[in-house]
């Protein structure tokens, strides 16, 4: 970096007053994949939630949540599924990009969320329940037939094998419901 100066926090352009900018709270999504020796069948585990759940109570959804400040996204995706499972898988792959525009707060802030959508395999098929709610191996036949949060039925199908990057933007609808579209 000879000659020039060194990138500064302060230099990211989020403390600009006087303008409102788009921010995002980044979080991670994550399904593992797993051949069931008994049905020769491969299966994902995801995450029913919790009865008592805020979010999503006795839907089923892929592992994942909040990116802490002080971790970087991958090492984020694997703490999670560590946290919900208790599995350490030997590797990830980013599958997509989620912008989530949920709209305005009541202070004219427009908040949104940025999912980084991973897969991955897993060998041990041993897992344990959570407060977050019960990770279950599914058959990926089955998944369709399961009452999931919503954006999983068109997600999964995308993002499951490998190929180019999926870039989403859900945006919201006068209704407040979300619309969601794919690239």
């Amino acid at each position: 970096m000879q000659g020039s100066k060194a990138m500064q926090a302060t230099d990211q352009g989020t403390r600009e007053t006087g303008r409102r900018r788009y921010q995002t709270i980044p979080r991670t999504l994550i399904f593992l994949t797993s051949r069931n020796s008994q049905t020769d069948g491969q299966e994902v585990l995801l995450l029913k939630g919790a009865p008592n759940k805020r979010l999503w109570a006795n839907r089923y959804n892929g592992l994942g949540g909040h990116v802490e400040a002080d971790e970087d996204i991958y090492n984020a995706a694997l703490r999670e599924v560590g946290e919900e499972t208790g599995l350490t898988p030997a590797s990830l792959a980013l599958r997509a990009i989620i912008n989530i525009d949920t709209g305005s707060d009541e202070n004219g802030h427009r908040p949104g969320v940025l999912v980084f959508v991973f897969w991955g395999e897993s060998a041990n098929r041993q897992i344990q329940a959570t407060h977050e709610g019960t990770p279950e191996w599914i058959p990926l036949d089955a998944i369709a037939s399961l009452p999931l949060v919503d954006d999983l039925y068109e997600l999964i199908p995308r993002t499951r094998t490998p190929g180019p990057l999926v870039f989403g933007h859900y945006s919201p609808q006068p209704n407040g419901t979300l619309r969601y579209t794919f690239r």
